[in-house]
């Protein structure tokens, strides 16, 4: 062992498994390779508090003095063309070449792009990175009137603090709901709602057509159905794919992300993949699945650093996202998926309510708007492998659930699975 761990992408998957490995003891060489030039940031302010304040700075993962002080070596604006498995070597874009004795792939994912005549005009914008949203925000303070296309949670974050703003702002999502592939009806519902009351309009089954433009700059969309909105900014946010073309050449296994095992390794073992990129069988679900999450990023970074260490167990991490969007902090726990049965607690007209979600008796996952107590319970119940009944929930109160939490570990440890 003499050149140690590498790390591509400096996201919050790659700065954690850089910080775990010290963390864990590891004493050989671990670089830390972005194609960014700007020192590793968090990402969920670049749709909220970010573009909204002029004068705003990215918030950094950790300071500069913490790679140094740590033996990381951060290397900034750095692109790699090559894998080569059998050398366990990286190609560097501009020349040289890069050693590794294992290398952890954290290449996240990249906004889907729409084929359409007039996408490339300026003012057309997705929002991944820095860079991006420095674009976003400098242009919004220059344009009345704002188009959103995609209603997901990185589209309805940046209407909202939009909306906020002042700007006119349209929404255009293809399906029949927001948030399909993210949250329950009835909270979809209940977020179209909140954010028409505050001006924004939502066009669903809805697509764009086609751009215009003046002097190479977008000025309006022609919707699906023939509407003419003026724009002098569209945001695309139709969804992401995996990076997983540096795997994909090097000879990995790929499939919706770079398929890796119960430790995140993929099928080269030398080779580890975490966060956005990676694809892997998910205990919860039964399932291979690929989750694009801050949490997500975080666990299997631990997880990676512990499977180079020697030290791996199984991904066992219970899945949780967030989401603010005006006055709505969404968080949901688990993956509910096939759920059959619900239970509401809470009110939607005082917008503080909780879902959960079962499949026959067996809890899915809890969806709650301004409940934050329900969601850090559902994550207690979630890691315990403990599933109150329907009944439970709506007979009981939160310090009657904690109580039972507490007697079912006492029969043992969690089990692999539900």
């Amino acid at each position: 062992m003499k050149n140690g761990v590498v790390i591509i992408g400096a996201g919050h998957a790659g700065v954690q498994a850089a910080a775990s490995l010290r963390e864990l003891g590891y004493d050989q060489p671990v670089i830390l390779l972005s194609d960014e030039p700007e020192l590793p940031y968090h990402k969920p302010p670049l749709s909220k508090m970010f573009i909204k304040d002029a004068e705003g700075k990215a918030q950094p993962l950790r300071g500069e003095a913490f790679y140094a002080g740590s033996a990381i070596d951060f290397r900034p604006g750095v692109r790699i063309e090559r894998i080569d498995v059998r050398r366990r070597s990286l190609e560097i874009a501009g020349g040289g070449v890069t050693n590794f004795d294992n290398l952890i792939l954290a290449t996240g994912s990249r906004p889907r792009t729409l084929a359409l005549p007039g996408a490339d005009l300026s003012g057309v914008l997705s929002l991944r990175s820095l860079a991006d949203a420095r674009l976003i925000r400098d242009l919004s303070a220059q344009s009345e009137d704002v188009v959103i296309l995609g209603g997901g949670f990185i589209g309805l974050e940046i209407a909202a603090t939009l909306r906020a703003g002042g700007r006119t702002v349209s929404v255009l999502e293809a399906a029949d709901r927001l948030l399909g592939r993210a949250v329950a009806p009835m909270v979809a519902a209940h977020v179209r709602r909140r954010l028409e009351t505050t001006g924004a309009r939502i066009l669903l089954g809805t697509t764009v057509a086609s751009f215009e433009g003046e002097n190479g700059h977008v000025s309006a969309i022609i919707t699906s159905s023939g509407e003419r909105l003026p724009a002098r900014m569209v945001v695309v946010g139709i969804g992401a794919l995996p990076n997983v073309e540096l795997a994909q050449a090097a000879g990995l296994i790929v499939g919706n992300g770079i398929q890796v095992d119960h430790q995140m390794r993929s099928s080269a073992r030398e080779i580890l993949a975490i966060g956005d990129v990676a694809s892997y069988h998910h205990w919860f679900t039964g399932s291979r699945v690929r989750l694009e999450s801050v949490q997500n990023a975080t666990d299997q970074a631990r997880l990676a650093a512990r499977t180079i260490m020697g030290r791996g167990d199984a991904f066992s991490a219970v899945p949780w996202f967030w989401s603010d969007i005006d006055d709505m902090k969404l968080q949901m726990v688990g993956l509910t998926a096939g759920g059959d049965s619900h239970v509401l607690l809470g009110s939607l007209p005082d917008n503080k309510f909780s879902i959960y979600h079962f499949a026959g008796q067996r809890l899915l996952g809890i969806e709650s708007v301004n409940r934050p107590s329900d969601h850090i319970l559902g994550r207690k119940m979630l890691a315990a492998r403990f599933s109150p009944t329907p009944r439970m929930v709506i007979e009981g109160s939160n310090t009657s659930l904690n109580t039972a939490i507490a007697d079912h570990l006492k029969q043992g440890p969690p089990g692999a699975g539900l």
